[in-house]
């Protein structure tokens, strides 16, 4: 063969690779029918992570939205959202830990190919979710004021902007929901779902936010209250869809009139499962708490360096966890197939796979930091930290891109047990102690905060890769 023929061999299998891609890459956002238990695992990981990713970087953006709009309002606007948000707190950890175990039982039930029991379990996991968002909903939508008042909240808001707690709080009920019926379709393998779902949402929520706030047409002006309402009104109509796919569509999970009534084995197994993914949330969460009260000792100037890097790292890391939950499916639906090695094959290529992503974001991030800081904010002060906190953090995304998807198949197979106990070990006795360490008795100031995260998320990863080798997992009954 000569030159000519080898160059138009390797076009034609290059043009053949990129066709195969583009047809893959509209059936994963058009949706699939691919039973997730056979054929290539490459395949059935790219059909599932790609809606996955575009839906979590479409959950990013209600908070962008609805701060864009009420900044407009004023600061006192802006710190009712901050202060509200930080109790929501509350309701994003019940339902993240709540989607976490109806993924593991419902992907098991589609993996043993038992519909009807995945459909019983979806819905025992939205009753369990609403009445738990009750115990919310009451006191959050009663006591607003007090618990802004609580909260440290200045009179102005407290008086005049309580509208906007009150609603979001009383209206935490779609929240709740939409986080778990969307775990529903994930987990069943219709990833696509979910995706268009938060569209629609975002959507709904972008038009009537400026509506609502400023009074736009024939909408009534009600300020930092209409954007609550624009919120809660997206979601709402959201969930109201998925009722409808899940009552009148014809997906893997459909319910009907004999799945509606309390099943109080199933709901007490979906609490105690949920009980480790709300213990990972809370454990991360007050991590980063801790860090923040050691970075704000050296400064504001720091403190906001620090802030917009997370932002941009949480920002770059959302298609990773769309990966990391379509290993935790594919663990779940293949545990049900009676196929724990192939759960295993899974997860590894995954691993791989996200370990390049986010090696290349990790890169881009170091080389361009000083161009994404400055996207936020142009003090010189501001710049130079937040560039020193996003080069090193960036550091490590190698490693915790694997360790994300570990930590996502242990919950996926129903062990959320170990990665709580991860959890605990990284962020409490590793990654706090030694980002005190390293910043006053290394006097390495707030690189040493920085450090301290590289090195815990290496061990996180470490651990998780140790628990996952031991295939402990594999045998786990959900």
């Amino acid at each position: 063969m000569n030159t000519y023929d080898k160059y138009s061999l390797l076009k034609q299998n290059a043009l053949i690779r990129a066709g195969k891609l583009c047809c893959d890459l509209k059936e994963a956002i058009a949706g699939t029918e691919l039973d997730f238990t056979t054929g290539r695992l490459g395949r059935a990981i790219f059909l599932l992570s790609v809606p996955m990713a575009l839906e979590m970087l479409m959950e990013s953006v209600f908070a962008i939205v609805d701060i864009f709009f009420v900044s407009k309002l004023g600061p006192d606007a802006v710190a009712t959202v901050g202060i509200t948000e930080s109790m929501i707190t509350l309701v994003y950890a019940i339902a993240v830990g709540l989607s976490t175990a109806t993924s593991s039982i419902v992907s098991r039930r589609i993996g043993e190919k038992n519909q009807e029991g995945a459909s019983a379990a979806a819905f025992q996991a939205m009753l369990t979710g609403f009445v738990i968002s009750l115990f919310i909903a009451v006191p959050g939508f009663l006591f607003s004021r007090r618990l802004l008042q609580v909260m440290g909240a200045s009179q102005v808001i407290v008086n005049e902007m309580w509208g906007f707690t009150a609603i979001m709080l009383g209206g935490n009920t779609v929240i709740m929901l939409l986080f778990v019926i969307n775990a529903i379709f994930r987990s069943a393998g219709d990833a696509t779902i979910s995706m268009r779902i938060l569209w629609m949402a975002n959507l709904i929520n972008m038009v009537l936010d400026p509506l609502l706030i400023f009074g736009i047409g024939p909408f009534p002006e009600l300020g930092i209250k209409g954007a609550a309402i624009a919120t809660t009104t997206g979601r709402g109509l959201a969930v109201l869809s998925q009722l409808v796919i899940l009552v009148r569509g014809k997906k893997r999970v459909q319910l009907a009139l004999r799945h509606i009534r309390p099943d109080w084995p199933v709901m007490k197994t979906l609490i105690r499962l949920s009980l480790g993914g709300i213990g990972q949330h809370f454990i991360a969460t007050s991590s980063w708490i801790g860090l923040v009260r050691i970075i704000s000792i050296f400064g504001s100037t720091v403190v906001a360096g620090y802030t917009i890097a997370l932002r941009i790292i949480i920002f770059a890391l959302l298609p990773s966890w769309g990966l990391s939950n379509a290993a935790s499916t594919l663990v779940g639906q293949n545990l049900g197939a009676g196929q724990p090695d192939r759960a295993e094959r899974s997860v590894l290529i995954t691993g791989r796979v996200n370990m390049i992503f986010l090696g290349t974001v990790g890169l881009i991030l170091i080389l361009f930091s000083e161009f994404f800081i400055r996207l936020f904010i142009s003090d010189q002060a501001v710049v130079a930290a937040g560039c020193e906190g996003l080069r090193i953090v960036s550091l490590g995304f190698i490693a915790y891109g694997f360790g994300m998807v570990l930590v996502n198949a242990l919950n996926g197979a129903g062990d959320t047990v170990s990665p709580t106990i991860i959890n605990v070990f990284c962020y409490w006795l590793i990654e706090i102690p030694l980002a005190w360490f390293f910043s006053f008795s290394l006097g390495l100031r707030e690189n040493g905060v920085f450090i301290s995260i590289v090195i815990a998320e290496s061990a996180m990863t470490l651990s998780a890769f140790w628990i996952f080798r031991k295939g402990k997992w594999k045998f786990k009954q959900v």
